[in-house]
């Protein structure tokens, strides 16, 4: 699969798709699956996982993360130092969409309580809401991560997540931030909140 980014006048010329070629291609790196999991984390240079200055960007997926039993919300943090430990200062924004299955509510929200200003604790990726632990009731989405290499530059990341809760609601959470750091990050973390039985 390649990225190909294009202009207007790039477009207007080109006589096929094919003659336009890519800029890069996406390349798989590694795949964890939780089971009873506490945390799921991605160390560079640990378990084939490569997280450095070969790539600009970073995309972990999240495939039907939910706790095997009930609770939590899915989040992330950062190391600086190959996860001896994690919980690098970031600071974040946090809204998300609702709509419950009866139809009789719905809306659109800034969440003040699961945003960070310069806070090491974990960035909530879905919200503070929990996802329950019924086979219907998980949580996708995609995290973005930027650059984690740079020792000029802050971490910035994007995280798009979706899901079904333990209230009969879906759930989109739009969350992004920076980690406030000039390290490089070299290990990211994921952990299903205050419930430590994550499964995918």
């Amino acid at each position: 699969m390649s990225i190909v980014k294009l202009n207007n006048r790039g477009v207007r010329s080109a006589t096929t798709f094919g003659s336009i070629s890519g800029l890069g291609e996406m390349r798989f790196i590694k795949k964890q699956t939780a089971s009873s999991s506490a945390t799921l984390s991605f160390v560079d240079g640990t378990s084939d996982v490569v997280l450095d200055n070969t790539y600009k960007e970073y995309i972990f997926t999240l495939n039907n993360m939910h706790p095997e039993n009930g609770g939590g919300s899915p989040m992330m943090t950062a190391s600086t130092d190959s996860g001896s430990s994690y919980g690098v200062t970031a600071t974040t924004t946090d809204f998300r969409s609702t709509h419950s299955e009866s139809g009789g509510s719905t809306g659109v929200v800034y969440r003040t309580a699961t945003d960070l200003a310069q806070s090491s604790d974990e960035v909530n990726i879905f919200g503070g809401t929990g996802t329950g632990n019924e086979n219907d009731e998980c949580c996708v989405g995609i995290v973005h991560l930027f650059n984690p290499s740079s020792t000029t530059f802050v971490k910035h990341f994007i995280a798009r997540t979706h899901g079904y809760a333990d209230d009969d609601r879906a759930y989109s959470n739009f969350s992004a931030g920076y980690f406030n750091t000039t390290s490089a990050i070299d290990a990211i973390r994921f952990i299903n909140g205050s419930s430590n039985d994550m499964d995918a």
